[in-house]
């Protein structure tokens, strides 16, 4: 299954707290998708989240994190693996 890396500029106040909580209802949600959320990384001096999830397409990556808690990615990327 495809690669998604996405990226969410969110500003000041982000916590990885706040992004464990949002991460948790990803994982509730990413099945009615056919995603799987495997992992993130937070830059709380910036105010990003990175996320990288399997799935079908971009959009369905998107659509778990509308509903699962409404902070929608800015940009997301299809990408491979290297070792």
């Amino acid at each position: 299954m495809p690669l998604f890396m996405d990226v969410h500029s969110l500003g000041d106040g982000v916590t990885m707290d706040d992004v464990a909580k949002a991460h948790q209802a990803d994982l509730a949600t990413q099945e009615d998708f056919g995603v799987s959320y495997l992992r993130y990384w937070v830059d709380e001096a910036r105010g990003q989240i990175f996320c990288l999830a399997e799935a079908p397409d971009a959009e369905a990556a998107h659509a778990v994190h509308r509903k699962a808690h409404g902070l929608v990615a800015d940009d997301i990327y299809l990408v491979q693996e290297g070792v």
